[in-house]
């Protein structure tokens, strides 16, 4: 048994404006739920889900605003030449982007904080990224790489590449996609997760076989006032959030 990442997760006070955003960002489109509060974004064309190939963007509603901590979870957008990325960045800021200082020094990527404030990057081209999409790569902080490489190899379905003390490197066995990216961060985690990911089992399989396994390998229950849901939300050894979904 194992789960598959199929979208991230974001908080937002005003999920449609910010699904709009990340929509046109991605070049995707943005569908309202029916409940009002949630806003999907994913590829153009009739709403498949879970989509077959990306890792989607799923904004819901709540009241509380971002606080200024750094989200420990941020997208990578993807870009084939440095003419595109000085497009997009321009694109970006003129949708309502802002530049965003997360202490990166000089570096070759810009950061960016989308109309909410939840951070993100534009990279400069990279060869290894040139086949994911508009999203290189889901960015998740932490302070040891290792023992995440260690869950989340058990957790996903995803292969696990290259594995250092300062990186691991995950991506679906079908080579298409984003990349799933745990990166070293001197700092620990302090507030709630803004932006996290949502995790599907494959038909066929039980989900709460699935939420006890995750438990057995040291997933923690996490009440987040989400009450009777049929989703559940669990947290990783470091504290990340994520949600375990049933399946439709």
């Amino acid at each position: 048994m194992a789960l598959r990442p199929v979208q991230v997760n974001i908080k937002a006070l005003d999920d449609w404006a910010v699904g709009r955003f990340w929509a046109e960002a991605l070049g995707w489109s943005a569908s309202r739920g029916s409940s009002g509060v949630t806003t999907y974004v994913g590829p153009g064309g009739p709403l498949v889900w879970p989509d077959p190939v990306s890792v989607c963007v799923d904004v819901v509603t709540v009241p509380e605003a971002k606080t200024t901590v750094k989200n420990r979870l941020h997208l990578d957008l993807a870009t084939g030449s440095a003419a595109q990325q000085a497009e997009l960045v321009a694109r970006l800021r003129a949708l309502g982007a802002t530049p965003v200082q997360v202490d990166q020094g000089e570096v070759p990527w810009t950061v960016l904080a989308d109309p909410e404030g939840n951070e993100f990057c534009v990279l400069e081209p990279r060869e290894v990224y040139r086949d994911t999409g508009p999203i290189a790569a889901v960015a998740v902080d932490c302070t040891d790489p290792r023992a995440m490489a260690r869950f989340w190899d058990e957790v996903i379905d995803w292969d696990l590449g290259e594995v250092t003390d300062d990186h691991v490197v995950f991506r679906s066995a079908r080579g298409a996609g984003p990349y799933l990216e745990f990166l070293r961060t001197p700092d620990m985690k302090t507030v709630p997760d803004r932006v996290h990911l949502d995790l599907l089992p494959y038909p066929g399989d039980d989900k709460e076989a699935e939420v006890a396994r995750l438990r057995a390998l040291g997933a923690k229950d996490l009440d987040v006032g989400q009450g009777d849901v049929p989703w559940t939300v669990l947290a990783d050894p470091e504290g990340h959030e994520f949600c375990v979904l049933a399946l439709p």
